[in-house]
């Protein structure tokens, strides 16, 4: 008895299966639209996509270097680099934190955050399509998404109906 790859019963195991691949095909194409917008809404901003993603980070709360590259999983040396290049051009400023003065937190300047708000403001390729799914199918694409990462897929409900 001849068997598929996967599983013993000829049956493809769920990572091989032909629904699971085009899922996965799917989610690559949708992911590398959006990094090629992103890096397409960061070189109109003079910004590397590296740049971008850290003062977008930053524009959500000061954080020391070693969070960010927590974040951004990638190396702290890394960090240091993109936020002198940040600082440089007056977009974001070392601070000590309140919480312990011997850690030095990176925020966006006023300009900093401006900036943010404009690069995802003009981010349209995720922004467009989603608008086109309800609200309640809005809601069940964040639950799944929240299922395959392993996080709570029906936590309360942040969005306003017809929210973003």
């Amino acid at each position: 008895m001849s068997s598929s790859p996967g599983t013993a019963s000829g049956t493809p195991s769920p990572r091989t299966d032909p629904l699971t691949l085009e899922v996965v095909e799917l989610i690559g194409t949708v992911v590398g639209r959006y990094h090629e917008e992103y890096e397409e809404a960061a070189a109109g901003h003079s910004l590397t996509g590296a740049q971008a993603r850290v003062l977008g980070l930053l524009s959500l709360e000061p954080m020391p270097m070693r969070r960010i590259a927590q974040k951004l999983k990638c190396e702290p040396s890394n960090i240091t680099g993109i936020v002198d290049r940040l600082e440089a051009r007056g977009l974001v400023e070392r601070r000590p934190d309140p919480a312990d003065r011997r850690v030095k937190l990176a925020a966006p300047t006023a300009e900093g955050k401006a900036v943010a708000r404009g690069l995802r403001d003009s981010l349209n390729f995720a922004r467009e399509p989603l608008g086109r799914l309800s609200h309640e199918e809005r809601v069940t694409l964040r639950g799944l998404l929240r299922s395959m990462l392993g996080e709570e897929a029906d936590g309360a409900d942040r969005l306003a109906p017809g929210g973003g």
